[in-house]
């Protein structure tokens, strides 16, 4: 072990020997966002700053050990798969030639079915070890502990010590008072693929990786001094947005819905800060989400072609037809801020001019989705205002 004043050491172990079985396919090898999970799984740790990467196998290991190869990981090849998971992790830490030498301080353990943990979260792991240097240090999402843990080389004997009565979880169990916890903002960390509906499910996520998640979204927010109900306002914007370029989408308009969805639920993200769309964009393009910060900077104030609607005019839009959590008409929106600014030329000017917007946006939509307002947005489980 190194130096506690030293930069630790870090290495990562995946973990793909097993069987598959409720997958009916070699889950590592399976194809995802252009590549193979094994693949995805190495080059996030690679993005992580991890570069001592272990890759444990067993079962179908003459096909599995070719990639491996080709990626540059070091292979640990598990004769005793079979007796499940505790195994693996004991192969790749006993294991001499492995990325896990004498010199390293702690190692992610990372089953291969978890393929979408960010990279950010595992630097936001290492730091945190770096820090604290706790036995085990897990990423947390919404409360919940998920993967991959970062473990001390300080349990490793106990590891290779173990029988494997009650596996991982039970040597994670005994050294719960000692562990760390770091919030990440990455619902990845809780993502596993047993069967082909959930590998079904993060094949569509795998490719939506540049933008947040509706969990990750109210993830985003819980980090800011926001209120419930301007929470209840965002997700009210974004169900009508979402019906809306759902519409528009069955109508042949080529729109984004989970680039309005992230949008609606975060364009409120700064909201009682001077300036808070251009406050709250800047937020969110400093979390990697540039697309969906052009949006929020654009909620307020628009320019609108006139022609074809696009994300950016639908969250605008939506954002003008709820009041708190109400769906309300645009007229019903305005009428307030023109008998409050009456006496303000410029505040009115302003107002004036986003109405005009949002008339000319909605009247847009309208005639490509083929129907009324009221109609678009009949089911979209937003009452009208009372």
């Amino acid at each position: 072990m190194s130096d506690d004043q030293s930069p630790p050491v870090l290495g990562a172990l995946i973990l793909a020997a097993g069987y598959s079985t409720r997958m009916g396919n070699f889950k590592p090898l399976l194809p995802i966002a252009g590549s193979t999970v094994i693949a995805h799984v190495v080059a996030m740790f690679r993005a992580a700053g991890i570069e001592r990467i272990a890759v444990v196998t067993g079962h179908c290991a003459d096909q599995i050990e070719p990639v491996v190869n080709r990626l540059g990981a070091t292979i640990v090849r598990n004769p005793d798969y079979q007796q499940g998971m505790y195994s693996s992790i004991q192969a790749g830490i006993r294991a001499e030639a492995t990325a896990l030498s004498p010199t390293v301080d702690a190692c992610f353990l990372l089953p291969v079915d978890i393929p979408l943990v960010r990279p950010e979260s595992v630097t936001a792991l290492a730091e945190a070890f770096a820090a604290r240097r706790a036995p085990i240090t897990y990423p947390r999402f919404n409360g919940q502990r998920g993967h991959p843990p970062l473990v001390s080389s300080a349990l490793f004997a106990e590891i290779l010590a173990g029988k494997g009565e009650g596996g991982l979880r039970e040597l994670l169990r005994k050294h719960q008072p000692e562990s760390a916890d770091v919030d990440v903002l990455d619902e990845g960390v809780m993502l596993d693929m047993d069967t082909p509906e959930d590998y079904a499910q993060l094949v569509g996520l795998a490719e939506r990786r540049h933008l947040p998640t509706p969990a990750e979204c109210e993830a985003i927010l819980s980090t800011r001094p926001i209120v419930e109900p301007l929470r209840r306002h965002g997700r009210s914007v974004a169900a009508v947005a979402r019906t809306i370029a759902t519409r528009l989408s069955e109508r042949g308009v080529r729109i984004d819905r989970q680039l309005v969805i992230a949008a609606s639920l975060l364009h409120d993200i700064a909201k009682g800060e001077p300036g808070h769309a251009e406050v709250g964009a800047t937020i969110v393009a400093s979390l990697g989400y540039p697309a969906v910060a052009d949006i929020i900077r654009q909620h307020m104030a628009m320019a609108f072609d006139g022609t074809t609607p696009n994300e950016a005019s639908i969250v605008f839009l939506a954002d003008k037809l709820v009041r708190m959590d109400r769906r309300v008409t645009l007229e019903e929106r305005y009428k307030p801020s023109f008998e409050r600014f009456k006496d303000q030329p410029e505040a009115l000017q302003g107002a004036r001019r986003r109405y005009e917007t949002a008339c000319e946006i909605h009247r847009v939509i309208e005639r490509k989705a083929r129907a009324p307002m009221s109609a678009i947005l009949a089911d979209c489980g937003i009452p009208p205002e009372a």
